[in-house]
């Protein structure tokens, strides 16, 4: 399930534990299911392989045009966490960045200060 790879991505990343091979393996299986990822999902798969250093071109690929197609269901840490994922292993994604820009401008007034900081410093950074 979309969830449980993400999650599993997530915990691994959030404890530094080294796993490329499990990583190879959530990148694989999440680029044949990545039309069932939720937003959420989206995101916090995007911030674990950029957060544990681990460049997944195809995975972010898949994610970058899932993503831009429903941009408008992000929340804002989404958005955020997506464009920071995509900075951080400096994955350049112009359609995904313009889509965040649009749907941030708007929403722009519901973003947090740490929000806003992370999705600033991403398109600086690209």
């Amino acid at each position: 399930k979309p969830q449980e790879l993400a999650n599993t991505a997530w915990a691994f990343a959030a404890l530094g534990v080294p796993a490329p091979q499990l990583f190879d393996a959530i990148a694989c299986e999440s680029e044949q299911r990545i039309g069932s990822f939720k937003p959420q999902e989206l995101a916090n798969t995007a911030w674990a392989f950029a957060t544990h250093g681990m460049p997944a071109p195809e995975l972010f690929d898949a994610i970058a045009r899932e993503s831009e197609q429903r941009i408008g269901s992000f929340k804002p840490q989404e958005l955020a966490n997506t464009a920071w994922a995509f900075a951080a292993l400096g994955v350049p994604a112009p359609q995904l960045f313009d889509a965040i820009a649009r749907e941030s401008e708007q929403r722009i007034r519901s973003f947090d200060a740490r929000e806003i900081s992370n999705t600033a410093w991403a398109f600086a950074t690209l």
